[in-house]
This record gives C-alpha cells, sequence and structure tokens, in this order.
C-alpha cells in the first residue's frame, strides 16, 4: 500500500461495507498542489479519483484518502479573503446567526476549518470571543497575528475535550466546506459533541449533493472532498451521536451549499419543516438510488466532449485561449478534459498565493490578471465557475475589447 493514501472500505456516515463504486475520474495530483518553477522538475504523486455510493444510508464519497499533511499542512494554498464574494457571504452569515438564535453577549464562538478567520472577524466584531482550529500552519499563524487566535492542527475528539477544558463551552461552531474534507467525521462530530454548550448550536456549511447531480458539477469531485452531501444520510449519522438537525438551509456559495443547524438531541429548539422538505426532493431526484450514480458518468462524458471539442475547434481556427481562476476544482476539470498547454496558453487568478506558480498535472503558468489585458486572449474560459457573474461583470472591458467569456458548465458555451 502507498504510504501517503489509504482505500477506505467503510461508509463515512454509517460505517458498512455496502458500498459501490458508481464513478471513476482520472487520477490526478492534489488539486491545490500549485507548483513553482523548481518543483516542475520533480515527479509528482497522482491519486486515485473513485466515488462510491453507500447502498445502507445512501451517502457518496471518495474510495480514497490521501494523508491530509499533503493536502493542508505542507503548502496550502486557499484563502477565504482573497474572495470578495465569500468575505461578503461571511458579513452576512454573522449577521443572519446572530439575529436568528440570539446567542448570548460575550459567547465563544468557534469555527472547525476557519482559514484566515474571514468568518470569525464578524463574530469577533460583534463582541463574541473567537476560536479558529485550521491544520494549515502559516496561514493560522497569519490569522492569529491578525487578532483570530487559531489553533494550526485538525480538529479532533482529544482536542473538543481539550478545548473545552481550557476555554470553556462554545455556545457556536461553525464550519464552512471543511466537513467534506474530513476522513473521520464521526470522530470530529464527537469532539463537536464534547465542546459545545448544552443549549449550543453547530452550523456547518457544505456544497449540496443536489446541485453538483443536476449541474454536472463533477469538478467539486477531488481529493480535499471526500464526501458529497446531502440530507437523508445526516438525519440518522447525526442522530448516532445523540445530536438532531433543526434545519437546512440551501445557500449560493460554491454554486449550491446547504447550511444544516444542529442541536444535542433534546434541546430547547424544535426542528423546522426544511429537514423533511429537502429529502423529498433528493428522493424524488434519485439521489438515495445507487443507478442515479452510475448515469451520471454519461453526463460527465457529455460535457467533456462539449467542451473539449469546443476549444480543440477555436485552437485549430488559431485563437487563443486562457483560463481564469485556478480553483482546486480546476485540476480535475483539465485532467479529466485533457485540457492542457496545447490548449489553455495561461490561467490568471487573483489569489497572490497562486500567482507565478503553475497547475498540478499539466503545469500551465498561473499569472495576475493584469495579464489578461496586455495579452488579451480571444477567448477565457472561466474556470471559476462558481463566481463566474461577478467575473463577468468585473472584467466587462476585456468583453467590450472583443475578448470572449467560455463557460465551462454545466453546458459548455461561449457567452454572447
Amino acid at each position: 500500500m502507498n504510504k501517503d493514501y489509504y482505500r477506505r472500505d467503510t461508509c463515512r456516515l454509517c460505517n458498512r461495507k455496502n458500498l459501490e463504486d458508481v464513478i471513476e475520474l482520472k487520477p490526478t495530483p492534489p488539486g491545490n498542489n500549485f507548483l513553482s518553477k523548481e518543483q516542475l522538475l520533480i515527479p509528482e504523486s497522482f491519486y486515485p479519483l473513485v466515488v462510491r455510493f453507500c447502498k445502507s444510508c445512501f451517502h457518496v464519497q471518495l474510495a480514497d484518502v490521501v494523508d491530509p499533511k499533503i493536502l493542508y499542512q505542507d503548502d496550502y494554498k486557499y484563502v477565504s479573503g482573497t474572495a470578495p464574494i465569500f468575505v461578503e457571504h461571511f458579513r452576512q452569515y454573522a449577521r443572519d446567526v446572530l439575529a436568528e438564535y440570539a446567542v448570548p453577549d460575550g459567547a465563544l464562538v468557534a469555527d472547525i476549518g476557519s482559514n484566515d478567520g474571514s468568518c470569525l472577524r464578524f463574530f469577533k466584531e460583534a463582541g463574541h470571543k473567537v476560536l479558529g482550529v485550521d491544520p494549515a500552519t502559516e496561514i493560522a499563524a497569519r490569522a492569529t497575528e491578525q487578532g483570530i487566535p487559531t489553533i494550526a492542527t485538525f480538529f479532533s475528539e482529544p482536542l473538543g475535550r481539550q478545548l473545552l477544558k481550557e476555554h470553556g463551552p462554545a455556545y457556536l461552531i461553525t464550519s464552512h466546506n471543511a466537513c467534506a474534507h474530513i476522513d473521520d467525521l464521526t470522530g470530529i462530530m464527537r469532539g463537536v459533541q464534547h465542546w459545545l454548550a448544552d443549549d449550543g448550536l453547530f452550523i456547518f456549511e457544505v456544497g449540496y449533493l443536489l446541485d453538483v447531480y443536476r449541474n454536472t458539477w463533477f469538478d467539486t469531485m477531488y481529493h480535499e472532498h471526500l464526501d458529497y452531501h446531502s440530507v437523508k444520510p445526516l438525519i440518522p449519522f447525526f442522530e448516532s451521536l445523540d445530536m438532531e438537525l433543526l434545519s437546512v438551509k440551501r445557500i449560493s456559495p460554491q454554486g449550491g451549499s446547504i447550511r444544516v443547524c444542529v442541536q444535542k438531541k433534546g434541546g430547547r429548539r424544535q426542528a423546522d419543516a426544511s429537514v423533511h422538505q429537502l429529502v423529498r426532493l433528493e428522493e424524488e431526484m434519485g439521489l438515495d438510488k445507487v443507478e442515479t450514480f452510475r448515469t451520471f458518468n454519461e453526463k460527465i462524458n457529455a460535457v467533456k466532449q462539449e467542451l473539449s471539442g469546443m476549444l480543440r475547434s477555436l485552437k485549430m481556427q488559431g485563437k487563443s485561449i486562457a483560463g481564469y481562476g485556478a480553483p482546486t476544482k480546476s485540476t480535475t476539470l483539465l485532467t479529466y478534459f485533457g485540457l492542457g498547454k496545447d490548449i489553455i496558453d495561461y490561467i490568471v487568478d487573483d489569489n497572490p498565493l497562486k500567482q507565478g506558480k503553475y497547475t498540478p498535472g499539466f503545469h500551465i503558468p498561473i499569472m495576475v490578471v493584469e495579464e489578461l489585458y496586455k495579452r488579451m486572449p480571444d477567448y477565457l474560459v472561466v474556470l471559476s465557475w462558481n463566481f463566474a457573474e461577478p467575473i463577468m461583470a468585473k472584467h466587462q472591458e476585456y468583453k467590450d475589447r472583443g475578448g470572449k467569456f467560455i463557460l465551462p458548465m454545466p453546458k459548455a458555451c461561449i457567452v454572447e
């Protein structure tokens, strides 16, 4: 067995072995492992991308688990604060939570996978004690320097017990797009359960499998994303941990996500109708049937044919093509569709940690956004498709000067 990854044979939610492979993408390097010029000479490690369906609880998940130290600790590049749309999302999130749930003044608010502290900053401004937990050491250190105390490690059940002793119970524990990244989800939730105040709330946001399926967003399937969450499997999962779902709200970040609110079983709040409304919708979409995901491959390949055919045709006509954004998911898309430097000349990105680097796998150079206007490619593929509207609005000048945007999904199209 390779030391830096292993194949899991039990479901992450129900722990049964009733799993079936339903989607197999091409092996890729870690999607966020952007390379310096010197690193281009070092062979990269590629890991399998096989998606499984649990026929017992209907949870969809990756089969292979890459050592999280490789994915997060060594040289992690994703920073929430570089995306203005996410910062605004966190601002509104804090407002909504504080207004809806009457978090006591000065109560401890914690965030698991807190990244640069963008979310906790708004709770601190509202007068709450805050504490972040994130394994990306450099980013955690920077957050602490900027006034958001952050523990640079992976959250776990022992850590939850330790933090309870050191800081007291957390009235609110949040997590944004981290619960899809965790192999031992049961252990993490036991830690949450211990640290959480008896009348406290755990509120987490994750990408929603229903939106992934409906829009063929297969590129959200990468090694960091071990789980593709729907509501139905979460109900028995939290019941097994003496916790219960109170509400589930569909939200827009990452193209389509859910905000799940959980309390300890028997807590003072009443669950609303949203939980079972979404379960019914999932059942209507067939998300509890293995056949649904067997046919998902066909949808993925249709998008592949559309986009690859379009871009190769444009290249044959002598057109120049660049990409906008180098999110982690772009590694899956570029690899599975076979879009290398022969098709995508370069990529521009707003994140300074990625500028001057090269993409995993195909080694496409990543440049500052200003290069877009110096070079003026004929076409610009929006690889950060979940931010397509604000990107196109921000770069109207590119369009005014004759450039054309291409959206890769859910259906490949040139924006006229």
